[in-house]
């Protein structure tokens, strides 16, 4: 962890000013020069430039990339020792390979229809990427958790991933070929009809909007599925506040000498080595200050009750395998413990495909989108950079309250509710960031858009299929290498 320093410039060698720069997104330029009966129809007339039904087309490009080509690209810049454990989870199924090839999906999604509408993008909306966390009053709400690729973008190219997804997932867990269709219309009608109700809302009420949990759940028509989301969440909310100390004896131990450390535990945490466990270098106190100036005078304070004791690299999911994450271990001066989660902000799988983004900093760029997509952010996520290594940085708490979805249990009836649920908040943080009128003019009132939809997910579901066979036949053959975990 003693390689992040931030990227400051000239003008902001001030440790008081974050490196903000002044610049407004594309997203934004034009968003109070309508009203929104007249987007409306504006959405609509996009229609005649790009029909709905023509989203249901998918065939690959003429000269359209090796996907495992397109893997390695994906790799490049990462920790090489780390990259055949991340081939090893991708090759477990066509769900896992999905997980890890945004890149992949980008470079397709380039070449198919467009309306025409750009917003603020996830840019790896697939149905894990969404989970309940806990707002700063500690409610409970639902939206996008991981941003990592986030920049401005065509809609269309989130919803059709998140589609996706749903198909692939349902083929995972053998639920037959008309509730996979089923579920990517689900996800797509949620996703219309609430963009519809959000634009009816004036931008105020839009912008302190939040799924919330426990509205979420009482809506489960189902009482046997309703009873465990509600103990689940029960569960979650016991823990609030104690998440650090439920997790500090797992990652962290006592030294002879008393001093704490995170434990390595390889393959999935470890301590890079040439950084002394426990040696908390200048570097890493440098970044680690202009951190703390990108974040609210008042969090400033906060954070300052804690030392920084420790911190060694995470190993976390499947896309970002390889990248330098980190934990942090930070304590007060009772010896209560705090950990914060460092994650390098490489360039976004959109930008080859969508335009460059306006931050110098990808980990400026990731929190612009935390911020203006989720309804409530983390109070410690701020941004920094890696002086030796020359890598971005976001920073945020680690598991505040964090619920992820068992989505490989799932049947229909439990299938189908989160589709709903992630096409709700996929339209409400698409909503936040973009012109939700224009987006429901195009879309319309009929099924028309989501039949398209379902029928793309079907399609790219089996091109999927065909992309994770050429990647198996390359880790048998051996020109990709994987471990497998056990």
């Amino acid at each position: 962890m003693g390689v992040i320093q931030n990227k400051m410039k000239k003008e902001n060698t001030s440790s008081r000013k974050p490196p903000v720069k002044s610049k407004s997104t594309p997203v934004q330029s034009e968003l109070s020069k309508f009203t929104k009966p007249e987007n409306y129809e504006k959405g609509k007339a996009l229609r005649d430039k790009c029909p709905r039904e023509v989203h249901a087309k998918w065939r690959p490009a003429t000269g359209r990339p090796d996907p495992v080509a397109l893997v390695l690209e994906a790799e490049e810049g990462r920790m090489p020792d780390l990259l055949p454990l991340r081939h090893g989870r991708m090759a477990q199924s066509p769900f896992t390979f999905y997980r890890g090839t945004a890149l992949n999906m980008a470079a397709d999604l380039a070449g198919t229809p467009s309306s025409g509408i750009r917003i603020q993008c996830c840019g790896d909306a697939h149905l894990l990427n969404f989970g309940g966390f806990a707002t700063p009053e500690r409610r409970v709400i639902l939206s996008i958790n991981d941003l990592d690729e986030t920049n401005p973008a065509p809609w269309e190219w989130d919803l059709k991933r998140l589609t996706t997804s749903f198909v692939i997932a349902c083929r995972d867990n053998g639920l037959g070929e008309s509730t996979e269709r089923d579920m990517a219309l689900a996800c797509t009608r949620a996703y219309r009809e609430h963009m519809r109700a959000f634009s009816k809302m004036n931008v105020m009420e839009l912008w302190y909007h939040a799924l919330d949990a426990e509205t979420l759940i009482a809506g489960i028509d189902d009482p046997d599925i309703r009873s465990r989301a509600v103990k689940r969440l029960t569960k979650e909310k016991e823990k609030a506040g104690k998440v650090a100390e439920d997790i500090f004896p797992k990652l962290a131990e006592e030294t002879i000498g008393g001093k704490y450390l995170i434990k390595d535990q390889l393959p999935a945490i470890f301590h890079l080595g040439n950084i002394t466990p426990g040696d908390v270098e200048d570097a890493l106190n440098e970044a680690f200050q202009n951190y703390r100036s990108t974040l609210a005078p008042a969090y400033q304070v906060l954070l300052d009750h804690f030392k920084v004791m420790d911190a060694a690299i995470k190993v976390v999911g499947i896309g970002s395998v390889g990248t330098y994450c980190w934990v942090m271990l930070l304590m007060d001066a009772d010896g209560n413990p705090f950990f914060l989660q460092v994650k390098e902000a490489r360039t976004s799988v959109l930008e080859k495909f969508a335009g460059k983004s306006v931050f110098d900093n990808h980990g400026q760029r990731v929190v612009h989108g935390y911020r203006l997509m989720q309804p409530y952010s983390d109070i410690f996520l701020g941004w920094t950079h890696g002086r030796l290594q020359h890598k971005d940085y976001y920073i945020r708490q680690l598991r505040d309250m964090k619920i992820k979805f068992a989505v490989e249990t799932f049947g229909k009836a439990e299938m189908e509710g989160y589709a709903n649920w992630c096409g709700q908040a996929l339209a409400l943080s698409h909503a936040r960031s973009g012109d939700s009128s224009r987006i429901s003019g195009y879309m319309g009132k009929s099924e028309t858009f989501d039949e398209a939809l379902a029928t793309f997910s079907v399609r790219y579901a089996d091109q999927n299929e065909k992309d994770y066979a050429r990647f198996r036949r390359a880790v048998r053959t051996g020109k990709v290498e994987a471990v497998f975990e056990d």
